[in-house]
Formats: structure tokens, C-alpha cells, sequence
């Protein structure tokens, strides 16, 4: 069986997450392992620094070299690169993990923040496969592997957050140019993306306890990243993989074991993959909006009520836990939901006690299917029925409120 026993890998943003998980799979093996990421105090709310992985990592079977490493600087790129090959005696594999998110449309997307996530996926993508380049030459079975999608230029993945569509794009076009430009080096260059979202301490901070209920756990992404690194270097390159399609070619059968929740069918799926589309749009919503239409149509009150309901629903722990000011404008018509402010209140017009921090824009039919049940808030938004403004991390807590009027309260 292929192993990687003695094989030194570098990996960008592995003190967390799915980065870590290809480290400590890795680590099985007996592989050298570096931990090149910033993190060298823990969040407060995001547990992990190169550390304490460096810790498990060694635990599980491998060797760690911990560094810190911000990916934008070349200064540091280098040294970490040099301290490792000294270390270790080479490096054979470059996993470039590390990667920034905004999820926001144009106008609400700062400079500084479109500035991180260019910095960090394509730059950072690059220096770091650029210094890796001498030191992978030397190794018997070299590898560049990309967290990113396969490439889509489907409007579908970037309209509502154009910004971060193209920064991780980047790192898919390097996957896609370096591989033909090491090929003659027997250098492998390949992406590896979810079809599923995953559950991680960032998505859970930002999305909550529900929403990783519906995720698959950085297992799948690890096991499907060894199933990647394990290959010839010189066969198997300039390729996109899906993790549970590259998995079932691998003869896995078993993908509840992945699954935070045990049983769960209604994963929540990932973008970029033109796969998950006619799910992600939600045909079965589409058919039905017609008749929400009508019914609708016939004046505001049944979105009023829909508001009243939501009134009746608020308590002092649900004001805590959404703590947020939502906008809506469906077809024109102005109304808002203030889950931070005193008691909170409900009402038609702009909020009255602070700005909203994410406005959502959708027609009043598919406003109706979604506190009923029947569309999905994060299926509505990739599919385009739903447009948000702001922060999109405020807009998924909104599930939570969902849940509590769903079936039986509206």
C-alpha cells in the first residue's frame, strides 16, 4: 500500500479545521508534517495555534515542525521553507490550505477585506508554490495540492459575493497553470474541494450549532487529500476533485461515518460544484411559488402576519442567541426584524433602533415558502432567490428562527 512514512508536507493554515485534519491523516502514516499558519495564541472562540497541533500531530505518529508563517510575506515563506528542509532534509509535499472569506456582494465588500482574500488565496498560493518549486525537483514523488474548486463560470457563483469567487478562483487557475508547467519536473499539481459543507470551528462560530449539524466532518477532505498525495506524482496531475466522488472511486461506501450528525441525508452542499445546482435552487420551492404568488398577491397581510408570528416566537434566550437587526425588501415593500434592540420589535418601513447589518431581498412568494418550510434560506441564496447585503454570517442565524416556527407555528 502507498504510505507517507518519511515524507516531509507543508501545509498553509493547519493549526484548524480541515488543514489540520490532512495533517494529523498524514501524521498516521509517520509523514514529517509543517505547521505553517499565523495562529500562535488561541482565539477566544476558535480554539487551535500551531502548538497545539503541532502536539496532536506528534501524538498521532508524525514528526512536527511548528512555524509561523503569514502567507503574504515572502520573508517569512522562506525561512519556514528553509527551517523545514533543514529540519527534515526536504520537502516532497506543498498543501496550500490557507484561505480568506467575505462572502458579500460588491458595495458591502471593504477593500481592506478584498485585499486579505486576494493577498491570501492568490498570492499567498503563489509565493508559497513558487518557493516550494527547487525543494519539490528534489523529492521522488512531488505534490502541489490547491484547497479550491473545480473552475465554473457559471454567474450562479459569483453574483452576491464576486470578490471571493475570483480570489479562490485564483488559487483553481494556479492548480490549473502550474500543473502544466511542472508537468516535465514529474511535479503533480491538483485541487481537492467539498461537495459538502464542512463542519469547522469557523463555520460554527460563524453559522452555529444548527448549521454544523448539517455539515460532513474534515475527515472526508483529509482521507480524500491522502487518497491525492498517495498517487504517482507523474500520472496523476491537472486534476479537479470532488472529495466524495474521488472517495467512492477509491471503493469508500461508508459516508455516514463522515457526518457530524450520524443518518443526516439533508447535508447543507457546498458552492462552485455545477452539480449541486438543481438541489441548491431548489426545484421543488420553484413549482410551488406560483400559487405563494397569488396568494401573496392579494395584499400585505399575509407577510404581516408572518411578522406577528415572528413577534409572538421572541424570548429573552432567542434575542441572545440571533442578537442581530434584519432588513427585508420583497418586491419594494419595506419591512424589518430587530433581534437586538430591548425586546425586541417587528415592523414595516427601515429599522427604528440601528441600521440593519444584512438586508435580504426577495419576492414575497418565496418570502412565504421560506418561514414555511419549503425554502431554504442558504438554498434560496446560491440558487438566487434571495439577495443579502451585509453580513452574510447574520443572515444564516436567521435559521435558527426558522426552526422555531416551522411547521406547526405558521
Amino acid at each position: 500500500m502507498p504510505s507517507l512514512a518519511g515524507k516531509t508536507i507543508f501545509i498553509t493554515g493547519a493549526s484548524r479545521g480541515i488543514g489540520k485534519q490532512i495533517a494529523l491523516r498524514c501524521a498516521r502514516d509517520k509523514a514529517n508534517i509543517v505547521v505553517a499558519a499565523k495562529t500562535t495564541q488561541a482565539h477566544p472562540k476558535l480554539p487551535g495555534t500551531i502548538f497545539t497541533a503541532a502536539e496532536e500531530i506528534e501524538k498521532a505518529g508524525g514528526k512536527c515542525l511548528p512555524c509561523v508563517v503569514d502567507v503574504r510575506d515572502e520573508e517569512q515563506v522562506i525561512k519556514a521553507f528553509e527551517q523545514a528542509a533543514q529540519k527534515f532534509g526536504g520537502i516532497d509535499i506543498l498543501i496550500n490550505n490557507a484561505s480568506a472569506i467575505s462572502l458579500t456582494d460588491t458595495p458591502s465588500t471593504p477593500m481592506k477585506r478584498y485585499d486579505l482574500m486576494h493577498s491570501i488565496n492568490a498570492r499567498g498560493t503563489f509565493l508559497c508554490s513558487k518557493i516550494a518549486i527547487p525543494y519539490l525537483k528534489k523529492s521522488s514523488n512531488p505534490h502541489i495540492l490547491m484547497n479550491s474548486p473545480p473552475i465554473s463560470l457559471n454567474p450562479y457563483w459569483f453574483k452576491g459575493h464576486v470578490a471571493y469567487t475570483v480570489a479562490k478562483y485564483n488559487m483553481s487557475l494556479y492548480a490549473l497553470g502550474l500543473a502544466a508547467e511542472l508537468r516535465e519536473s514529474g511535479i503533480a499539481v491538483n485541487a481537492i474541494w467539498p461537495k459538502t459543507a464542512i463542519d469547522t470551528d469557523a463555520i460554527n462560530l460563524i453559522a452555529g450549532e444548527d448549521y454544523r449539524k448539517k455539515c460532513r466532518t474534515p475527515q472526508i477532505m483529509a482521507d480524500a487529500a491522502y487518497a491525492i498525495l498517495t498517487q504517482d506524482s507523474r500520472s496523476c496531475t491537472g486534476n479537479f476533485f470532488v472529495d466524495e466522488a474521488l472517495l467512492r472511486q477509491q471503493g469508500v461506501t461508508d459516508f455516514d461515518q463522515y457526518s457530524v450528525v450520524p443518518g443526516t441525508k439533508d447535508f447543507m452542499l457546498d458552492f462552485f460544484l455545477d452539480e449541486n445546482l438543481p438541489q441548491l435552487q431548489n426545484p421543488q420551492a420553484s413549482k410551488a411559488a406560483p400559487k405563494a404568488e397569488a396568494s401573496a398577491a392579494s395584499g400585505p397581510a399575509n407577510i404581516e402576519q408572518i411578522f406577528d408570528k415572528i413577534k409572538v416566537l421572541f424570548t429573552p434566550d432567542l434575542l441572545k442567541k440571533v442578537n442581530s437587526v434584519y432588513s427585508f425588501d420583497l418586491q419594494g415593500e419595506k419591512w424589518y426584524l430587530d433581534m437586538k434592540n430591548g425586546d425586541g420589535s417587528v415592523g414595516k418601513g427601515e429599522p427604528t433602533a440601528g441600521p440593519a447589518q444584512c438586508t435580504m431581498t426577495m419576492s414575497k412568494g418565496d418570502f412565504q415558502l421560506m418561514f414555511a418550510g419549503k425554502l431554504k434560506p442558504t438554498a434560496a441564496f446560491m440558487g438566487g432567490k434571495l439577495k443579502i447585503k451585509g453580513d452574510l454570517s447574520v443572515a444564516l442565524k436567521l435559521e435558527k428562527l426558522l426552526k422555531q416556527m416551522i411547521p406547526s407555528k405558521l
